[in-house]
């Protein structure tokens, strides 16, 4: 068991004390090129890391009707995470090189699985290179499934909506769309069949949880910046989309820096919930 880390976030100066005690995970991605996060991981990463690929580890076998990046198997998970490393009581920091959004995804399904000791790296992969941090290279392992114990999933840390009960409660629910302005609206759609948005959802675009250096914003300007979405609506009622659950954790993890709470995942998003036509639509602002 190692001691507990800073939670949510963790510095790269904070982790460099530690790195030897954690269990690292490079969650780096490129949805446009899904071979690009692994071939980044393989040219240099934090020592020990192991890499996490967004579709094939951190998301589930696709349908057509529940999204681009359906939760992964809970079981299978366990499984994988097993033979990375992880035990009940070790400390897990997750890292990217894309702002947090993957790493994101990476510390949210940690707490679903009700491992609670994970954090994620502020800044990411360049913070790390800014404080001088080692970087190694090499491929990414295959985790041996057939003679790994699995992580001993308990009962999950954070909760989800799914499109049957989020249709019941339009109109009751604070919404929260993590996707940029222009998809929001309706204006383009690069990924996803139908454009637009869920109705009565709000639009905060991940991107603006960071500052200009690429760390998320403290904790005061966070809380700043939400109240106007979320009021006092506790953070229970607060439910978040983006096009595929991926985006939609980073601003889980900006609610929780800012001290607002545990807030709840609509894991299937926009598109799931735009493949199927009797859904409502909406677009503009």
């Amino acid at each position: 068991m190692t001691a507990p880390l800073p939670t949510p976030l963790i510095s790269a100066t904070e982790l460099a004390a530690r790195l030897g005690e954690v269990l690292l995970i490079d969650a780096s991605f490129d949805l446009a090129k899904p071979e690009a996060g692994r071939a980044a991981y393989a040219q240099a990463h934090l020592p020990g890391a192991v890499y996490a690929h967004l579709d094939e580890d951190l998301s589930g076998a696709k349908t057509g009707t529940h999204g681009r990046h359906p939760l992964p198997d809970r079981d299978l998970l366990a499984h994988k995470l097993g033979a990375w490393g992880l035990a009940p009581g070790r400390a897990v920091v997750a890292y990217d090189r894309n702002g947090g959004m993957y790493a994101a995804r990476a510390w949210w399904l940690l707490r679903w699985l009700g491992h609670s000791e994970v954090t994620v790296l502020d800044g990411g992969l360049p913070a790390w290179q800014a404080a001088d941090g080692e970087l190694v290279a090499a491929e990414a392992v295959v985790p041996d499934l057939a003679s790994a114990t699995p992580y001993p999933a308990g009962e999950p840390l954070v909760a989800t909506v799914d499109a049957k009960l989020l249709l019941q409660q339009l109109g009751s629910v604070c919404l929260v769309d993590a996707r940029a302005p222009e998809r929001y609206r309706g204006d383009v759609e690069p990924l996803d069949p139908v454009a637009g948005h869920i109705p009565g959802a709000l639009n905060r675009n991940f991107k603006d949880n960071l500052g200009a250096d690429g760390r998320f914003l403290p904790a005061e300007q966070l809380r700043a910046a939400w109240a106007p979405l979320v009021g006092t609506t506790p953070a229970c009622d607060v439910v978040h989309q983006c096009g595929s659950g991926v985006t939609a954790c980073h601003n889980i993890l900006a609610m929780e820096i800012a001290g607002l709470g545990s807030s709840r995942l609509y894991p299937g998003s926009w598109s799931e919930w735009c493949a199927d036509p009797s859904r409502p639509i909406a677009t503009g602002g």
